[in-house]
């Protein structure tokens, strides 16, 4: 798992399907809203893109993407 590396929702672009979320075995988004999310970043497994590329708005990115 990872700390320092999480998805980040672009608000603006997410439509709230939740596709981010339901592909997600490791618990780290909320469905309890409108839209998801992110209330369990260290339960990301560093390096996963695995919501970013399910997402059909392109509406994620990562903390700690490019960063060293």
């Amino acid at each position: 798992m990872a700390n320092n590396w999480f998805p980040v929702i672009d608000y603006e672009k997410c439509v709230g399907c939740f596709a981010c979320a339901n592909f997600c075995p490791h618990g780290v988004f909320s469905t309890d809203g409108d839209k998801p999310e992110v209330v369990n970043p260290l339960a990301c497994v560093e390096f996963c893109r695995g919501c970013q590329k399910i997402c059909p708005q392109d509406a994620i990115s990562y903390y700690g993407d490019g960063q060293k």
